[in-house]
C-alpha cells in the first residue's frame, strides 16, 4: 500500500522555525492533494495547510504568514516551514495525501503517524 513517513519535528523556542518533511512511498501512480494538519491536547485534529498537484496552496488563518507549504512531486514529498513558532502551534502534525496507487485506482487518503512539535514560552 502506501506509507507516510514524517520528520522533522521537535521542540523549540517561541519565536524558531522547524520544517518538516513528510515522504509518501509504496505503490503510487498519483497524487493529487497533500496536506498537514495538527493536533493539540484536548482538541480536535485541524487543517493547518494544503496544496495542490498543481501548487495551489491554502492555509488556516492562525498561520498565513508563518508557515510555507511546499512540495517536490518528483520525491513525493511535502514539506511545511514553520517560523515565529508560538505555544499555541504546540501540537502532533500529521501529513496527509490523496492518492491513486494505480491509474484505474479511486483517490484514497493516508495519513502518517504524526510528529510533535512542542513550542516552548
Amino acid at each position: 500500500q502506501v506509507q507516510l513517513v514524517e520528520s522533522g519535528g521537535g521542540l523549540v523556542q517561541a519565536g524558531g522555525s522547524l520544517r518538516l518533511s513528510c515522504a509518501a512511498s509504496g505503490r503510487i501512480f498519483s497524487i493529487s492533494t497533500m496536506g498537514w494538519y495538527r493536533q493539540a491536547p484536548g482538541k480536535e485534529r485541524e487543517l493547518v495547510a494544503v496544496i495542490t498537484r498543481n501548487g495551489t496552496q491554502n492555509y488556516v488563518d492562525s498561520v498565513k504568514g508563518r508557515f510555507t507549504i511546499s512540495r517536490d512531486n518528483a520525491k513525493n514529498t511535502v514539506y511545511l516551514q514553520m517560523n515565529s513558532l508560538e505555544p499555541e502551534d504546540t501540537a502532533v502534525y500529521y501529513c496527509n495525501a490523496d492518492v491513486k496507487p494505480r491509474y484505474y485506482s479511486n483517490l484514497q487518503t493516508f495519513w502518517g503517524q504524526g510528529t510533535q512539535v512542542t513550542v516552548s514560552s
